[in-house]
């Protein structure tokens, strides 16, 4: 089977609590390969380009203003079935229903602060890392 990249992205959330090494080890610890990896902060425009796919939904405001509000820890992991098996770990999104001893279900707070960010699919996970690394920037 075919390695795959998929994109990820620690949230404010998670970084404000210092959750950045443990959920980092939990990726490692998966068999995940980090192939790159930047700790930076949105501004509001960045963030409304990164969202533009919610630009209709209700909570698109409230969401690009949340992602800007802090560091974002943005990465591009590697692994067999990379993006099926990174939505597995993170769980589901909202934190209440996320299965135990995943991301979300250890980090997350709500529905909102949901800690962390991963590709839907192949396709989404190309145009994710496009948007934050330049080839250059992989391991």
């Amino acid at each position: 089977m075919q390695r795959r990249l998929t994109f990820s992205m620690i949230k404010p959330d998670a970084v404000r609590a210092n959750h950045i090494g443990s959920i980092l080890a939990m990726i490692e610890q998966a068999d995940f390969s980090i192939q790159a990896m930047v700790m930076l902060q949105l501004n509001h425009p960045v963030a409304e380009r990164f969202y533009d796919i919610h630009v209709h939904r209700p909570f698109y405001k409230e969401l690009c203003a949340f992602i800007a509000s802090g560091p974002i820890v943005a990465m591009v992991l590697e692994k067999e079935n990379a993006v099926v098996d990174f939505r597995k770990l993170m769980g589901a999104t909202n934190p209440a229903e996320a299965a135990a001893g995943t991301i979300r279900a250890l980090f997350a707070t709500s529905i909102d602060h949901n800690a962390i960010h991963g590709s839907d699919t192949d396709t989404t996970a190309a145009g994710e890392i496009s948007f934050f690394f330049a080839g250059r920037e992989f391991v």
